[in-house]
């Protein structure tokens, strides 16, 4: 990405803008081509069988990363370390970090997303340079496909990168 870039090649919508407008076509800069949405599979892991060209999200099942068995271990790390290189990220199922947990932090967001008024949330909007912070758009290609969400990301460790600026004030819960 280049960081030099202090402005948006297009005026920001916010898709939940769009969404809560009551329009009833997508607009087209939404619209991915058949060849860049995610396909359906039978299998439940893509990364297990390299032969067959799936197009979904590596799902990886990280209970094993804590077994005694050391060939376990070492399997799980390796399509790890496979999805970070092919995909880029991966979902993770039985990570350990408890439902109880999961569910709250979906509520927080939730609240940021569906209480505070756009100024508010504008303020802690992403720039070209940084995906980091209250955004709609991942790419600074003009004309580029987008995708339809709402997003806020935030670095969190290493701590040298951590930009207390970006984490909303409210909820609260997001401190």
């Amino acid at each position: 990405m280049n960081c030099t870039l202090l402005t948006w090649p297009e005026p920001i919508v916010r898709v939940q803008s769009l969404s809560d407008s009551g329009i009833t076509v997508i607009p087209e800069q939404y619209i991915k081509p058949p060849s860049d949405r995610p396909a359906t599979t039978t299998s439940p892991n893509p990364l297990a069988s390299p032969a067959t060209e799936v197009h979904d999200i590596p799902i990886i099942d990280l209970s094993n990363l804590f077994s005694p068995d050391s060939t376990l271990r070492r399997g799980t790390m390796s399509l790890v370390s496979r999805a970070c290189r092919e995909w880029g990220f991966f979902q993770a199922v039985n990570h350990g970090v408890s439902h109880d947990l999961m569910s709250r932090m979906r509520e927080v967001w939730r609240d940021f997303f569906h209480l505070l008024p756009v100024e508010e949330k504008q303020r802690y909007a992403n720039t070209p340079g940084t995906y980091e912070g209250y955004g709609s758009r991942l790419g600074v290609e003009k004309g580029i496909k987008l995708d339809w969400s709402d997003y806020f990301f935030l670095n969190y460790l290493p701590e040298s990168v951590r930009d207390q600026n970006k984490w909303p004030t409210r909820p609260l819960s997001c401190r």
